[in-house]
């Protein structure tokens, strides 16, 4: 545990949920934990008990990417923990993989609906069509203009061009749409939704006030910091200045709100992680600015900066485009100036 851990405080300790199995957080909020052949090994999914019209049964929040080991596992979870009762609907906090991957399968298995944000759902159904989005020829030139413009980048992100809908193969047809400031009534509870930006095109988390629990979705997590990032299809965005102002929505709820994230131990100590999340891009935005004015720098060149251990190839894709949104915090925020060099890279000085 590190040194920001220890100011967080884990009410289930270090007591994980058993592959097939939920662990009770709150009155009728179950926990499953399930695993992802990626660094970050793990997701937190959630069910809730629910009734509609009359029907008693659970929803779920979240899915899991599109994976045989993900399905068998879910099935192992519908006959050990719901009790011999159905699932309702699905609920998914935003379109990344890991979450929405299996709605498709999990809505027709129990015909039940979707409820996701309408941004989230529109940019998801334009993903699954394979066309060029997350990869292909516009994301090489966009890497390209932030500094990684090499023959072999382009070739890896090229080859990647199935990633998404490798994980996400299709989406439903029809959603029923979570809206900022609206609730959902699941069972004897009401959740209030609250949307993010930066991470997702619209994220929602849900929190209930009877249960003081908020499901943070990825805009909330205990150990590492939520990818915050700027892609091709918005090159100019300010996504760290979304982000930070997102989180901020969070802190009138109650210091002791028990927060379940989608990845890590469900803590307590909302209010000190805002601070903390604040406090590191802050230092990290610091860091940016110290080497822009040495030297003009592309994203490319702050890489290091950001980022002190190796990376992957996967990695690097996701740690780029942290590196835009951070210059980018700077540049929206007149601390920067960008240009485009006569190779086509953008660098950005004070």
């Amino acid at each position: 545990m590190n040194e920001l851990e220890k100011q967080l405080h884990y009410p289930l300790g270090e007591t994980l949920p058993e592959p097939g199995r939920c662990l009770e957080v709150a009155p009728g909020v179950k926990w499953i934990r399930m695993a992802l052949p990626f660094a970050l090994n793990h997701i937190n999914l959630w069910l809730l008990r629910d009734e509609i019209d009359g029907v008693a049964g659970w929803s779920i929040v979240d899915c899991c990417i599109h994976r045989e080991e993900a399905r068998a596992q879910w099935e192992e979870i519908f006959a050990n923990e719901l009790e011999g009762l159905p699932v309702l609907r699905i609920i998914v906090t935003h379109m990344h993989p890991d979450h929405i991957g299996l709605a498709h399968w999990l809505c027709t298995r129990w015909n039940a609906p979707l409820y996701i944000s309408a941004t989230d759902f529109m940019v998801v159904r334009m993903a699954c069509t394979g066309q060029d989005t997350f990869s292909g020829e516009r994301t090489v030139q966009f890497y390209a203009q932030h500094g990684l413009n090499d023959a072999e980048t382009a070739r890896k992100l090229l080859e990647r061009k199935p990633y998404f809908t490798n994980l996400v193969p299709s989406v439903p047809d029809q959603f029923h749409r979570l809206l900022d400031g609206g609730t959902l009534q699941i069972g004897a509870h009401r959740w209030s939704c609250i949307s993010g930006y930066g991470h997702a095109p619209e994220h929602m988390a849900l929190y209930c006030a009877d249960l003081s629990v908020l499901i943070g979705g990825d805009m909330m997590l205990p150990r590492i910091s939520t990818n915050v990032s700027v892609y091709e299809q918005e090159p100019e965005a300010d996504a760290l200045t979304l982000f930070l102002s997102s989180i901020d929505r969070f802190l009138p709820l109650p210091a002791d709100t028990l927060v379940l994230p989608s990845h890590g131990k469900p803590f307590t100590g909302l209010h000190t992680r805002i601070g903390q999340l604040h406090d590191h891009h802050r230092e990290r935005l610091a860091d940016v600015m110290q080497a822009c004015s040495a030297k003009p720098c592309s994203a490319a060149d702050v890489l290091p900066v950001l980022f002190k251990r190796p990376l992957d190839f996967h990695q690097i894709t996701f740690a780029l485009g942290e590196a835009v949104a951070h210059l980018h915090a700077l540049w929206h925020g007149g601390q920067l100036r960008r240009q485009l060099e006569a190779d086509g890279v953008y660098r950005f000085s004070p």
